[in-house]
């Protein structure tokens, strides 16, 4: 019957720590959706012939006596009555806590429940695979057999029971819709005793499941069993944008987690300054401009309807302002310590919006001098007379660039710049080695 487990519902293993569903090892621990931990299993007392919670496909659950006294665990495949037939369902809690469930759902522990037949053998799981087998084909065929019909509904999902004797239609309608002749049609067709139940958006999404913009499981999928009310206030109270793309969730209905930290806001708003509040200074009134509810930090501007000359102050320095205005005393300013604190610059903390944070600084590579102390420029130009430059530079002299005068001919030095005598020498020996021009005989 192990195995057979293994392909009704999967379970996981931290023990034996396989990926996939483990049967043969002792601390089997089963993982699904709607699951509790059961914090009073170490407490002795339990009475064995209590109520359980057992989990049917996606979040149907349901609450069965065991008066037989079964060994039942969490996990146990388990064939419960049904009407007519049984069904096919794992246990899912046990133990005092089924109380406390049955009290979120507004169940009372007197009333009648449905009896827990046997722990289902290889027999009855094979059937329930079987009508399980069934369940997408069937639900196919009667969206077809719906459209025809002309009717403004849509089937979300089909539940066969553990025997086979019965399938649940859940759809979505807008309006009243009258199926009487839908279901004479399902019936001829499947073969089966045909039940409708109406859903709405929610359950629709918690029945089919997937991945919230947290990057989580649908609360719906995985552990709300209720459903309540969402209002646009609750974003109100949390000062959210009234984007409608970012408040609504997978169902298009508002994200059923703005009722989480509601509570929170509201006692935290209760610490704040009111709306109305207006703030009385030498300077002129100021208005409250928006609240940081969490921090305790409200800014107040000096136009009622555009943000000039904002200030932030603490809510305690609001209170303690509307105090003395009360008294007919006036501030000076709204925060007293504003030139005190230090103005808090931009700081670059993870050092990624540097474009040259990869760049490595090249060093400049110092010249070696040379043995004499003097430095021969790099940009130095060639004197006709190569050889004389070559002795030059041998003895530790360096030439200077030398540009030519057109009108006489002689070098000119930069500005403020001695040359010394080596180089006066050479440029006396240039001009002796010239030859000089002889003059022309204008008979010729």
């Amino acid at each position: 019957m192990e195995e057979k487990d293994k392909g009704v519902f999967s379970s996981g293993c931290p023990g034996c720590r396989r990926a996939g569903a483990c049967t043969g090892c002792a601390k089997r621990e089963p993982r699904g959706k709607l699951l509790s931990t059961d914090w009073l299993a170490d407490i002795p007392g339990r009475d064995p012939k209590g109520i359980v919670e057992v989990m049917f496909k996606n979040t149907r659950v349901g609450f069965y006596a065991n008066p037989l006294g079964l060994p039942l665990k969490i996990g146990d495949i388990v064939a419960v009555e049904a009407a007519p037939g049984h069904d096919i369902g794992r246990i899912t809690l046990d133990g005092p806590l089924v109380a406390l469930q049955m009290k979120k759902m507004g169940l009372s522990p007197d009333s009648e429940f449905k009896k827990v037949f046997r722990i289902a053998r290889p027999s009855d799981i094979e059937k329930f695979e079987e009508a399980r087998a069934r369940e997408h084909s069937t639900m196919i065929r009667s969206r077809a057999i719906a459209e025809e019909l002309g009717l403004a509904m849509k089937i979300g999902d089909v539940e066969y029971q553990g025997d086979g004797g019965k399938a649940i239609f859940y759809y979505i309608a807008d309006e009243r819709v009258d199926f009487r002749k839908l279901i004479r049609i399902l019936a001829d067709t499947f073969k089966v005793r045909i039940e409708m139940k109406q859903i709405g958006a929610r359950q629709e999404a918690g029945r089919i499941g997937g991945i919230g913009p947290c990057g989580r499981p649908l609360c719906c999928s995985s552990w709300m069993n209720r459903f309540v009310s969402v209002g646009t206030g609750a974003a109100r109270l949390q000062d959210l944008s009234m984007n409608p793309q970012k408040l609504a969730g997978q169902c298009a209905k508002l994200k059923c987690c703005l009722n989480f930290e509601i509570d929170s806001y509201a006692e935290a708003q209760k610490q704040l300054p009111s709306k109305d509040l207006v703030l009385e200074t030498k300077d002129g009134p100021f208005f409250l401009f928006k609240t940081d509810i969490l921090s305790r930090m409200v800014t107040y501007s000096s136009d009622k309807n555009v943000p000039a000359n904002l200030v932030t102050i603490p809510a305690s320095r609001a209170f303690e302002i509307a105090a003395l205005n009360r008294q007919g005393i006036r501030v000076d300013s709204l925060d007293t310590n504003q030139d005190e604190r230090p103005t808090k610059e931009y700081g670059d903390i993870i050092g990624q919006d540097s474009l040259t944070r990869f760049d490595r600084n090249k060093k400049k590579k110092k010249k070696k001098p040379q043995a004499n102390g003097n430095q021969q420029p790099n940009n130095a130009q060639r004197s006709p007379n190569n050889g004389n430059q070559q002795n030059n530079q041998r003895n530790g002299n360096q030439q200077q660039p030398a540009q030519r005068q057109h009108n006489n001919g002689n070098q000119q030095q930069p500005p403020n710049q001695k040359q010394p005598n080596n180089q006066k020498n050479q440029q006396n020996r240039q001009k002796n080695q010239q030859p000089k021009r002889k003059p022309q005989n204008p008979s010729n």
